[in-house]
């Protein structure tokens, strides 16, 4: 079953319940710490399995496995170079699930104090600076 990028920014007519159902889909296949390994690697640009395996140190079933679910969720995307399969991050599908989170972070003065600043010199160091 695929998931579909069909996400938009927060809407007041939707509930919770509505909103977690939209959402859930989305943020299951990052939730498993393997699968978010894979993510982050690929951010730092596309990877053969090849590579997937030497960066996360998963065996080749185990990268295989988990990049069908990132593909499954249309979270990555594979094309063929030669002889190899390589995987790439889905940005569009990525950004609605982040959207949805940075919203949630400006709902209480902490979060819109932490998401509405520029970093400085003091708060970069020390994660309880960025509250600052």
């Amino acid at each position: 079953m695929t998931v579909s990028l069909d996400v938009a920014l927060p809407r007041t007519d939707l509930s919770a319940r509505d909103h977690a159902r939209m959402l859930a889909p989305l943020l299951k296949p990052l939730s498993d710490e393997n699968r978010l390994m894979i993510v982050l690697t690929l951010a730092a640009g596309a990877c053969s399995n090849k590579k997937l395996q030497e960066a996360t140190g998963l065996s080749q079933a185990l990268v295989s496995h988990h990049v069908a679910a990132l593909r499954e969720a249309q979270l990555i995307s594979v094309r063929a170079e030669g002889r190899s399969n390589i995987y790439e991050l889905c940005c569009e599908q990525l950004a609605a699930p982040v959207q949805w989170l940075a919203h949630l972070a400006t709902l209480t003065p902490e979060g819109q104090k932490a998401c509405c600043t520029v970093p400085t010199a003091d708060n970069e160091a020390s994660p309880e600076g960025a509250a600052r």
